[in-house]
């Protein structure tokens, strides 16, 4: 299948479409933090974490004409023990059911295993997020636990998958 993305490094310029895509409440929904997103909270955030080296947040663009469709990321990036925690959403409502997020996840974990030099690559999704999560195993993550009311959201608990993956190639070196 011909690659249909590309990822490039977020920019304080895609603040605006992160913002508007990351409080439609369609996509919200899926989200573990339902706290609105402002701008400035936003911008904060990406230059404490992008400064810190503790997260690395892309956007993911059609390769046709190179418009923003969502955004990935690994962020709590723990140097020490080589791992972070994945994060994607697909904004543009065109671009869903595509599988583009099943290929930026790809390609996440390859930038994470190759570029960031990290181990373990985890995620948590609601558990109810099903089309999610068989995006997810296609890219090669794989289930590790259930995490019963996990999380409260609009005060109901919500149960978690814990998903990860894990670079076999790097372990074979250790």
């Amino acid at each position: 299948m011909e690659q249909q993305i590309y990822l490039r490094p977020m920019t304080e310029e895609d603040a605006d479409v992160i913002v508007a895509w990351r409080n439609n409440p369609e996509l919200k929904k899926f989200f573990i933090s339902q706290a609105d997103f402002t701008r400035e909270g936003h911008l904060k955030w990406f230059k404490t974490m992008k400064e810190s080296g503790r997260a690395c947040q892309m956007m993911i663009c059609d390769k046709k004409d190179g418009k923003p469709l969502g955004s990935v990321d690994i962020k709590d990036i723990d140097k020490e023990h080589r791992k972070g925690e994945y994060g994607i959403f697909i904004g543009d409502e065109e671009a869903r059911g595509r599988g583009i997020g099943t290929e930026a996840a790809r390609l996440m974990i390859q930038y994470g295993f190759e570029v960031l030099g990290l181990h373990r690559i985890y995620l948590r999704a609601l558990a109810g997020n099903e089309r999610a999560i068989r995006s997810y195993e296609k890219a090669g993550f794989k289930q590790e636990g259930y995490l019963y009311d996990d999380v409260c959201i609009n005060g109901k608990y919500v149960d978690i998958v814990w998903m990860a993956v894990v670079n076999e190639e790097k372990k074979s070196e250790d």
